[in-house]
């Protein structure tokens, strides 16, 4: 089976986080991860704040050509205001992901925990700490990368056991919470 590279994204309207990986079979290899920042902008300027998470995503997918996309869902916060904000820099990332032809599947950060930590609440250091440990990183990846990587480990696992379902079972395969041209349930 060959390798797989993962782009996963933690949106975020100051901080976008960003994880590539590579996943063959259970192995998996670390590639690249880090911030997209936007608090070199005034806090007024939301378009331009938008249209540098844009730009810096679909950099971040020229430069590591990742095969598959996994990203965070917004929740919905006590704040109205900073849920429409967050909910504005998802969009940013999902339409440059979408317009580079990858398909996105979305993961809510109880499944991103539970998926690496094996607690839906565990906290940002377990997450750090244990993506840290499944990729042999030699120090721990700040918490807005950490939970980028760990979309990415999250989607691998849940790639292969949807794989693995859909191999057993004559039922059509869903693409819940998928993105390729439009949303699919």
């Amino acid at each position: 089976m060959p390798a797989t590279r993962i782009l996963g994204i933690d949106p975020g309207l100051r901080t976008t986080g960003f994880g590539v990986i590579e996943a063959e079979g259970a192995t998996l290899r670390y590639l690249a991860s880090g911030t997209i920042r936007t608090d070199s902008l005034p806090n007024g300027d939301l378009p331009g704040r938008i249209k540098l998470i844009f730009d810096g995503v679909s950099e971040i997918v020229a430069r590591y050509e990742p095969q598959q996309a996994a990203l965070e869902i917004v929740f919905v916060n006590v704040n109205p205001q900073s849920t429409l904000l967050l909910g504005q820099a998802r969009g940013a990332a999902l339409a440059a992901l979408v317009s580079r032809g990858l398909t996105v599947s979305e993961y809510t950060s109880a499944q991103l925990k539970k998926a690496v930590v094996g607690a839906g609440q565990a906290r940002k250091e377990q997450v750090q700490h244990m993506v840290m440990h499944l990729l042999k990183l030699p120090g721990l990846p700040g918490p807005d990368a950490a939970d980028a990587l760990g979309l990415a480990i999250a989607h691998v696992h849940v790639g292969s056991s949807q794989a693995a379902i859909a191999a057993v079972t004559p039922l059509q395969r869903r693409a819940h919470s998928q993105y390729r041209g439009g949303r699919s349930y």
